[in-house]
């Protein structure tokens, strides 16, 4: 299984070429792509979202669950 990222929509999507160029197996994807949440999306659906699709959520934000 690949490992899959979802990168927050305030990355550089520079970040997804990079990340892909050094490992072609990787899954990333950016919100706001295709069968992904789109932008705007409240942080906790798209937690859930990553949850739910074994994707690991990539952010300049600090996020913090209890």
């Amino acid at each position: 299984m690949a490992i899959r990222y979802l990168l927050d929509e305030h990355l550089n999507p520079a970040y997804r070429s990079q990340l892909v160029r050094r490992n072609p197996d990787l899954v990333v994807r950016i919100i706001g792509d295709l069968d992904v949440p789109p932008k705007g999306t409240p942080d906790p659906e798209i937690l859930i979202w990553c949850e739910t699709n074994e994707t690991t959520l990539t952010s300049t934000k600090q996020i913090i669950v209890i």
